[in-house]
Formats: C-alpha cells, structure tokens, sequence
C-alpha cells in the first residue's frame, strides 16, 4: 500500500480523560484503573482514509470537531487510543503559529534548531539557509530573537523552514489563515511546486475557496466523527450545512397571500412567478446537481435569468442579467436576509450580496409573515470570462449569535458565458490602453 499512499489511517479513535479536580487525576494514577474518578471525551471515533504520494487533502470541520487531534497524532505528537497511523517518509508541520521556536533565540537560531528536528545536517541547512531567510523576507531581522517577530515574520519562517527541507508528508493547520494575500500566494505556489514533486499535503482551512482551489479531494470532521471524504465541492457543501442548519425539513403548505403580476422596470419585462408551488426544478438553467438545506421557514420556489430581455442559454459577456426569485414564507421570519452568489465551475466565488448588504437600498422591514411571499430581484452586467457559472440563492434570519439558514439552494442556476477575445482572466474589469511616444532629447 505504501507504493501508493504516504499516509494510512486506520480505525483511529481518541479519548481524553476528563478530571473536575487535580486531585482525582492524582487519585486515579494511584488506584491504577480500579475505580475511575473522570469521565471520558472521545476526541475522535473509528476515522479511517488513506492519502495518496503527491495529493493535497484538505480537512473541514467545525471548531472542537477533532481535526487538529487528528493531525497531531498523523505527526507523532499525540498517540493513539485505538487504531493505527502509517506515515511514510519525512513530515513537516504546521500546527501551531511558530511552534517549535525558541521566542529567546534568533531567527538564524531558530532555523538550524528546527532544520535539525526535522532531521538535516548543518551542512545541509547551511546549503538552504538563503532561501529560507529569502522566501520568509526577514532577511533585516535575522538575527533578531523570535520574541520580537510580529505574528506574520513568525509564520514567514516557520512555513520557510517546513516547505524548504522537501518532506514527504506536510501537513499545515490554519497557519496561513493570518497571513497577507501577498505571503498566501507565494505558499500556494510553494506548495503547488511540493505537491508536483510527490508531496502530499493536508490542509486544514476554514476557507472553502482555498478547499475548491487547491486540493483534489476533501475530509469533513464532525464531533469526532468522518461525516463525509471525496470531491471538494461537494464536501464543502456539506460542511455548509454542518456549520448552518442540518438538514432541509418539510415546508408547511401554506396558501400564498401575494401573487406577483408582469410590470416594468427599467426595460426589462418581470414575468410572474409561482408562489404556490415549488416549480423551481421545472425551469430552463435549473441544475439538477444543487446542494440545499435550510429549516423550511421559507421555500424558494420559482427562478427567472432574463438576458436583455430574453430568457438566455448563453450569456454574451458584457449583457444585462435580470435574475428573480420567489420566496413563500411557511413560517414567520423576522428581517429576513435575501443573499445570491455567483460561482465558477470549480467552485470559486466570482461575487455575491445579501441584502444586509445592501441595507441602504434594499429594505425588508415588515416582510416575513407567515403565509406571505416576495420575489427578489437582482440586476448586474455580465462582466465575466467565457465558462460555466452557478447562481446559489438563498433565504436565511439573524439571530443574536448566528445567522439561521431556511431555504439555501447552492448552485441551482446554470448559465454559460459565450467566448470572447476582447479579454483574458476571469473578469472583464473594462481596461484601457493608451500609447504616445516619449519626446525625444534634443
């Protein structure tokens, strides 16, 4: 197996003991099992999967739900309580911001101290020292103790020294998290360059894009348990749900008291939409591939994506989008927020708003009732590259601590940008160019 995969995880479960007192730890080591004075915490239960040479794996949970637990003991920091870990070949880490420094040493100190743990002779370090000082750019403060790096300078080393020494296995926890968009690009390029010479990477991110974007499979962590591993986009939305209201519940059937009529605004013709029934799978664009959930306080049922006044298969870069939505409240929904998002094929987000967002312009005050209903419309120029784009819609309410989803509908719509040669990226951000040539010296 190891041929194929550098780390294999087998039926792995941990449990911490759990004391009120310091003193009933102290009593259980002396009764040596025959009584117990905690109780047990299953950090994780029964995890099992294996990862392939050269493929980044990201992992997705919510906070406590075991994936740093995990990671230590893929790295040998923290054993197991069942099951088995097989790693192959040299693990560098990052689970820490600047774990494993000295904050008393110097940065220079620090390298070769860290360069010898993770098993390089001084020869070697010294070989590698330039281009670590170099990538982590604190070359001015080198020589400085750690203590007085600020939390970036600290990062920049420790991602220096990990990427430089080639491991086999490199595993990183949330580092990046703080740092610069600058710093974040040349990670990721780094790690590209590892993972194209047969390194594989666990990341751990709460970052769904940098899931999307950069690794070919994804694990998703629950209160200990493996709820879901395969393609990244399909686990992050799952972890969407996870993080914001389980699974969709039945909506009420309810009789609407708002009927929309056709009208016009600003050239384009509204067409009625239904807010009886759920038709939404019934229209032109629908993907038969979304991902939704929500409470059921709310149903989304009816869509309409209108291109300069016709309904469109194929977008022209640079046309007007009319998209509306109807949405029936099943229950009574205080302040309800209206959001829509658009995204890549790949699952990058190009652009989204709510309309918290857009308080100034929109108002949704007095909206909610149970039994009522409302289209949204939503108007932008299509400013994108040629390509496969996905509209998510959705309905959700703030509480004091958390935003409480009722209808989200990821990746619904679908709609293709035709080619274009006028430029090249993702967007057409309307460049302009102007030439004249220099005077010359007399």
């Amino acid at each position: 197996m190891f041929s194929e995969h550098s780390i294999v995880v087998s039926g792995v479960s941990k449990c911490f003991p759990i004391y009120d007192r310091p003193a009933d730890r102290l009593l259980q080591m002396l009764y040596r099992g025959r009584r117990t004075f905690g109780r047990e915490f299953w950090a994780l239960r029964d995890i099992s999967f294996s990862i392939a040479r050269g493929e980044t794996v990201g992992i997705v949970g919510r906070n406590g739900s075991g994936k740093s637990t995990l990671l230590q003991m893929i790295c040998g920091t923290l054993s197991t309580t069942s099951g088995n870990i097989e790693v192959k070949g040299r693990v560098g880490a990052l689970l820490e911001l600047g774990s494993g420094f000295n904050p008393e040493f110097t940065g220079r100190e620090n390298v070769y101290m860290s360069a010898a743990v993770l098993g390089l002779s001084r020869e070697e370090t010294e070989h590698r020292f330039d281009d670590i000082v170099a990538f982590a750019d604190i070359a001015k403060f080198i020589n400085q103790p750690v203590k007085t790096y600020s939390s970036g300078m600290a990062l920049r080393l420790a991602f220096a020294v990990q990427s430089q020494i080639d491991p086999d296995v490199l595993i990183v926890d949330e580092a990046l998290a703080v740092g610069d968009a600058r710093f974040q690009a040349k990670c990721f390029d780094r790690l590209k360059r590892l993972k194209d010479n047969g390194t594989s990477i666990l990341l751990v991110t709460h970052s769904s894009d940098q899931i999307v974007n950069h690794c070919s499979r994804a694990i998703l962590l629950d209160s200990g348990s493996l709820i879901m591993q395969g393609e990244p986009r399909d686990v992050v939305n799952k972890y969407m749900d996870v993080l914001f209201g389980g699974e969709r519940q039945a909506a009420e059937e309810v009789a609407p008291e708002l009927i929309v009529s056709g009208s016009t605004e600003h050239g384009i013709d509204h067409i009625p939409l239904s807010l009886a029934q759920d038709v939404f799978a019934d229209k032109a664009g629908y993907n038969h591939h979304e991902y939704r959930w929500g409470d059921g306080a709310a149903s989304i049922l009816d869509f309409s994506l209108r291109a300069d006044s016709h309904e469109p298969h194929i977008v022209m870069s640079g046309q007007s989008i009319h998209l509306s939505a109807s949405i029936r409240f099943n229950r009574t929904v205080v302040r309800p927020i209206f959001g829509v998002t658009i995204k890549t094929r790949e699952g990058v987000t190009v652009a989204g708003t709510n309309s918290e967002l857009l308080s100034d312009e929109v108002h949704t005050h007095g909206l909610g009732e149970a039994g009522s209903g409302v289209v949204a419309h939503v108007k932008f120029r299509c400013a994108l590259a040629s390509g496969d784009y996905f509209i998510s819609l959705g309905v959700a309410s703030r509480t004091e601590e958390t935003i409480v989803p009722h209808d989200r509908r990821y990746d619904a719509v679908h709609f293709t940008v035709a080619p274009t040669n006028t430029f090249y990226g993702l967007a057409d951000l309307e460049m302009s160019m102007d030439i004249s040539e220099a005077a010359r010296r007399q």
